[in-house]
């Protein structure tokens, strides 16, 4: 296997070859909890959850280290409009609410999302505010390497000087004159407006429990500085994969980037960004009214649904939301779930072993691990898949069982890997539920049988319609009646 992803540093598809031969290292930017998830944040941890998936496919060794940004300029400034007179919370705002409270309640929905749609649990999940000494050791190293400095009007803020670094603005490729002012602090005590802040001085009127004790006084990190010294603590100061969303490719990881490189770390051997999702070819925005949340979908569709959608593009290319998308992924699923069904119920749940088994299916999972291997490219993976259902469709219908069976075990093989069998309620088919649910199914189909027999096809169609309408699905086969339960 040749394993090649996209790097933006070097703009390029490079062969993959782990730090230490049969492990990786993952470290990929968690959410700033000022709010409910949106939809980007979701996609993100999908592309990068299908990242880990295929890399211990592969049979590596996967540390995946996802970041909480716990404190913030947001999450100060909405906790603050929270205690102002005649505040009027939107849904699932709190008046009143501290900041630490705020972020901690963020956070958890976030957590709720991710489990909701089958997100693995990172190895590890640093909250910022845990990690304070870290971020005063990663400080003094850059200012005793000349690359940091104490504001000049004793704010008690420390920038980090971009001059100082000839290599800032590499990795999006722009020049250090063409950029725009950091916007994260006032510039009255910067050298240049483009410095960008590492640690934030304490201001009148701020909460004491957003303060941390520092040698250049008082204050809370900067956004930059928390990430490089969280991935540096777990991971060390090189490590495989650094991902996130396209749009922190500047200023948030090519701050990371200077910091950590200027410090002497080597840092990330890939950077790796997912694109962005819009709304019928626009970008989502609230002003406009073109947004849906994560919330929203999942009220549309089923979990597996959702995932699906989110989870079928490239992750590098746009993801665009259009009021059908989720009845085209309900679709998809439809076809993959209606042949798991018809299988398993022809099969049972064990596959049985398929070693020595020759079939098309074979070749559709090395095409699947062909389009996995080159660049995570899960819309050629999709293609595969289907390929496998529809030949295993053909199998069943056709009576050839061995056919059948491997069809059946390389599909698993694919939702597993895509991360569809792990959404929550995805294994209601083991569920004691499900299981009386069939033993009363199939009670109505033995009772169709023996009519169709006796030729009483009223009394046939009668059960058939019946079901129908509670909506369960009857399809006829050369062995029998299988059924499934409708889509929505």
């Amino acid at each position: 296997m040749t394993l090649r992803f996209y790097d933006t540093a070097s703009a390029e598809v490079r062969n993959f070859v782990p730090l230490v031969e049969g492990k990786a290292s993952l470290y990929y930017c968690g959410a700033t909890v000022q709010g409910m998830p949106h939809v980007g944040h979701i996609r993100s941890a999908i592309a990068f959850d299908q990242l880990t998936r295929w890399l211990q496919y592969r049979g590596l060794r996967v540390t995946v280290v996802r970041n909480v940004t716990d404190i913030d300029d947001k999450i100060l400034a909405k906790s603050e409009a929270s205690f102002a007179p005649g505040f009027t919370p939107e849904p699932g705002e709190v008046p009143g609410e501290e900041w630490w409270a705020l972020a901690y309640r963020y956070e958890q929905e976030f957590l709720k999302a991710y489990d909701a749609l089958g997100v693995s649990r990172p190895t590890y999940e640093p909250r910022a505010t845990g990690h304070i000494p870290e971020m005063h050791a990663l400080i003094q190293q850059l200012i005793d390497r000349g690359h940091a400095y104490p504001a000049l009007d004793d704010s008690g803020d420390v920038y980090f000087d971009v001059r100082s670094w000839s290599k800032y603005g590499s990795l999006t490729r722009q020049n250090i004159d063409d950029m725009q002012a950091a916007p994260d602090a006032d510039p009255r005590g910067k050298r240049d407006s483009r410095d960008f802040a590492l640690w934030k001085g304490s201001k009148a009127g701020e909460p004491a429990t957003a303060s941390w004790a520092s040698p250049w006084g008082a204050g809370r990190p900067g956004w930059h500085l928390e990430c490089s010294a969280m991935v540096t603590k777990y991971l060390g100061t090189e490590f495989d994969i650094h991902g996130g969303g396209l749009d922190l490719r500047f200023p948030h990881h090519e701050n990371e980037l200077a910091q950590s490189q200027a410090a002497g770390h080597p840092f990330a051997n890939f950077w790796m960004h997912n694109g962005m999702v819009t709304y019928e070819g626009e970008k989502m925005s609230k002003s406009i009214g073109n947004t849906v949340s994560p919330a929203e979908m999942l009220e549309l569709a089923p979990p597996r649904v959702v995932r699906y959608y989110l989870g079928q593009a490239h992750y590098r290319s746009i993801l665009d939301y259009r009021p059908t998308s989720l009845q085209e992924a309900a679709a998809a699923v439809e076809r993959i779930d209606g042949f798991i069904a018809k299988a398993a119920a022809k099969f049972g749940a064990d596959f049985g072993s398929v070693a020595g088994t020759n079939g098309s299916s074979l070749d559709t999972l090395s095409a699947f691990s062909a389009a996995m291997d080159d660049d995570l490219n899960v819309p050629r993976a999709l293609a595969a898949l289907h390929e496998t259902v529809r030949a295993g469709n053909t199998a069943l219908a056709e009576g050839n069982d061995d056919a059948a069976r491997l069809a059946m075990h390389t599909v698993a093989v694919m939702t597993d890997v895509l991360g569809l069998n792990a959404v929550a309620g995805s294994d209601a088919g083991n569920s004691k539920e499900a299981a009386a649910l069939d033993v009363l199914v199939q009670a109505q189909l033995e009772a169709r049988a023996a009519a169709r027999a006796e030729k009483n096809w009223a009394a046939s169609d009668a059960i058939r319609d019946t079901l129908n309408q509670a909506g369960v699905v009857v399809e006829d086969g050369p062995d029998g009646a299988t059924w499934s339960l409708k889509r929505d």
